[in-house]
C-alpha cells in the first residue's frame, strides 16, 4: 500500500515525530510510506532521508499553487492513501487527493481547536474535510472538540489515540547528569505551553525544597524570554535549558518526573515517551494529556494556571516515593496497553481499509 503523509513540515515536534514513527512501522509491514511537507524539510525530514524515506518539502507557496502541485503528485504517484496531518495540509491537499481519485483520504487533527477560534481557518478546514473519508481526533477531548465545531463533518469524525515508539532506557553513565529531584519538560518553547506558569510554580516549590531541578528540553520562540525570566527569579542554576534534542532518551532516563503546563494540548508524544520508561507525570487539566494521565493513573493533574496546586503537586511527587513507584508501574502498563505505535498504526490501517 502506498501511503502519502502530508505534514506542515518535518521540523522537530510531536506530530512530526509521530509521522516519522508511523512511517517506520508502515515500511516494516511492507507498505510504501511517502512524506510531503508544505513547509521546510527540517531535522526529522533530513533524518528520514538518511534512512531511505522519500521526503519532499516546500510544497505550498499558496493554496492554489499547493493544490495544483499536490494534484500533479497524486496523479503521478497513485497513492492508495493520503493521510493529512493538521489543518493546513488538509486545506492544501484534500481536494487535490479527491480530484486525483485517491481511494482513502484521512485527516488527523493533532491538537484542540484552541480559543479564540479562527473562523476563516476553521471554515477552510470544514470545506476541505468534505473531501476526506475520515477526520481523526487523537483523544476523546479532540474528537468532542471537533464535533462541537464542525457539525457538517460530524459523522466522519472518529478517534485514534496517539501512539509512540517506546524509548530504550539509557545506561546511567550515558544519561544527562543530574543532582536532586529532577523534573523534565520536553516540547516546543511556545506561548501555548504556558511555561511562565511552570517556572512560577517551580520557583515556589524550590523555596520549600532547594534541591529540586527542572530541565527544559526543546526550543522555540519563547526560549530567550524564559531564560531571562529564570534569571529574574534567581533560579537559573536550578533550571537547565537543553535546547532541541533529537534523542530525548538520556533526559527521560535520568529524570524523576515529567511535567507539562500547557493551556491547550492534544496528546503529547513526549508524555507517552515518558510513560514508556515509567516516568510519572504532572500535567495541567487540559485536553488529551489530562485524559491520558487519568486513563493511566500515572500522575497528578492540576487546574490550569493554579500555581498553588502545581507547586503542591511537585512537592508531593518529590517527597512521596510510594506514590511515585505506583505511578511509575501504572505508566508502563498503560503505555503498552493503549499507547504504542503499533496500536495506533493498526487503528489507522483499519481506517485506510474501511474507506
Amino acid at each position: 500500500m502506498r501511503i502519502a503523509h502530508i505534514v506542515d513540515s518535518m521540523e522537530v515536534g510531536g506530530a512530526e515525530t509521530l509521522v516519522m514513527q508511523l512511517c517506520h512501522l508502515q515500511r516494516e509491514q511492507g507498505h510504501a510510506p511517502l512524506v510531503y511537507a508544505v513547509g521546510v524539510l527540517g531535522a526529522l525530514g533530513e533524518r528520514m532521508r538518511e534512512e531511505g524515506f522519500s521526503v519532499m518539502p516546500n510544497i505550498g507557496r499558496n493554496l492554489f499553487a499547493a493544490t495544483r502541485e499536490f494534484f500533479r503528485i497524486f496523479i503521478e504517484s497513485h497513492p492508495d492513501v493520503v493521510h493529512l496531518h493538521n489543518p493546513t495540509p488538509t486545506v492544501y491537499a484534500a481536494m487535490a487527493a479527491r480530484m486525483a481519485g485517491v481511494p482513502s483520504i484521512i485527516s488527523t487533527r493533532h491538537s484542540l481547536v484552541a480559543r479564540p477560534r479562527r473562523l476563516i481557518a476553521e471554515l477552510k478546514f470544514a470545506l476541505a474535510a468534505t473531501f476526506c473519508d475520515r477526520v481523526v481526533g487523537i483523544c476523546n477531548a479532540t474528537t468532542s472538540n471537533l464535533k462541537s465545531i464542525h457539525s457538517a463533518s460530524k459523522r466522519k469524525i472518529t478517534r485514534v489515540y496517539n501512539g509512540a515508539a517506546p524509548l530504550t532506557r539509557v545506561a546511567k553513565e550515558d544519561c544527562a547528569v543530574k543532582s536532586g529531584f529532577t523534573l523534565v519538560y520536553v516540547g516546543r518553547l511556545a506561548p501555548v505551553k504556558n511555561h511562565v506558569f511552570l517556572l512560577k510554580s517551580f520557583c515556589a516549590a524550590l523555596s520549600v525544597m532547594p534541591g529540586l531541578r527542572l530541565w527544559m528540553v526543546g526550543d522555540g520562540s519563547e526560549r530567550e524570554t524564559l531564560e531571562s525570566l529564570a534569571g529574574e527569579m534567581q533560579i537559573s542554576s536550578q533550571v537547565k535549558f537543553w535546547g532541541q534534542q533529537l534523542d530525548v532518551a538520556p533526559y527521560f532516563s535520568a529524570a524523576d518526573a515529567f511535567i507539562m503546563s500547557s493551556k491547550s494540548e492534544g496528546v503529547p508524544i513526549s508524555l507517552l515517551q515518558a510513560f514508556s520508561l515509567g516516568v510519572p507525570a504532572i500535567v495541567s487539566d487540559v485536553g488529551g494529556m489530562a485524559e491520558v494521565v487519568r486513563i493511566a493513573k500515572a500522575g497528578i493533574i492540576v487546574p490550569s494556571e493554579d500555581t498553588a496546586e502545581m507547586t503542591k503537586a511537585i512537592l508531593r511527587l518529590a517527597t512521596d516515593e510510594t506514590v511515585r513507584k505506583e505511578f511509575s508501574r501504572n505508566a508502563e502498563e498503560a503505555f503498552h496497553a493503549h499507547f504504542t505505535t503499533q496500536i495506533m498504526a493498526d487503528a489507522y490501517m483499519d481506517l485506510y481499509a474501511s474507506t
